[in-house]
């Protein structure tokens, strides 16, 4: 849903409410829905997917950095969700496993979202589900083509999308030579130094707060969310 979530942040400004988001959904129509029955579900998938309240912090720091980091806002909307959705997350593994140009196998992806869900969707739901998904990850930039032939790409983040996938690790209790390999950080395509370099990129333009030296390295992601003291 990024073309939503780009239309309903245009829309409305960073100290924009719970209840904004709501009304400029369901009674203003921002997204253009044509039936109030498709504008209460649009507004129920973003809130699950992103929250839409700013008390929450993993959504005040989104549209901190949304702002912030335009060429980042696939990225930076795919790590929101996958932190908020495990449906979405049980999809990472396969996709994120693909090497670079190989082709996303539909019924293994299937397969692996089954496994992951037991028996909570009949075949039917399974198949637009994984059809979703990997709908999804194109968006993001993991995948390119079309449906049937998704291939894997190699991400390449921005300063702003490794702020905010190292803000997400720390929120997770890592800090120091841990957060460079959090799970964050592999949906970038990204490990250990080539994280460092991201994060010290970050850093200079005043995102985040980084020291390294060494074997110590020392990162500090509050100042991504606006409400941090």
């Amino acid at each position: 849903m990024l073309g939503e979530l780009s239309d309903l942040f245009h829309a409305l400004s960073p100290e924009a409410r719970r209840e904004d988001y709501a009304n400029a959904i369901v009674d203003e129509n921002v997204l253009g829905k044509p039936t109030l029955a498709a504008r209460q579900s649009v507004r129920q998938r973003l809130t699950e997917l992103y929250g839409l309240d700013p008390s929450l912090a993993v959504f005040r720091t989104l549209r901190h950095v949304w702002d912030a980091d335009p060429p980042g806002r696939p990225l930076l909307a795919m790590l929101c969700a996958l932190a908020r959705d495990p449906l979405l997350r049980s999809t990472a593994p396969p996709v994120l496993a693909l090497a670079e140009g190989e082709t996303l196998d539909r019924a293994a992806f299937a397969a692996h979202i089954r496994e992951a869900t037991g028996s909570r969707f009949n075949d039917a739901v399974l198949a637009k589900v994984a059809k979703n998904a990997a709908s999804s990850w194109r968006l993001s930039g993991h995948l390119s083509g079309s449906a049937g032939r998704y291939a894997r790409r190699a991400i390449r983040p921005t300063p702003g999308v490794a702020a905010f996938a190292l803000w997400l690790g720390q929120a997770e209790g890592l800090a120091g030579l841990p957060l460079l390999d959090c799970r964050w950080a592999l949906v970038l395509d990204v490990r250990g130094e080539a994280m460092l370099v991201w994060a010290m990129e970050a850093g200079r333009r005043g995102l985040i707060h980084v020291r390294a030296a060494g074997d110590v390295v020392e990162i500090d992601t509050a100042k991504l969310d606006p409400y941090a003291p």
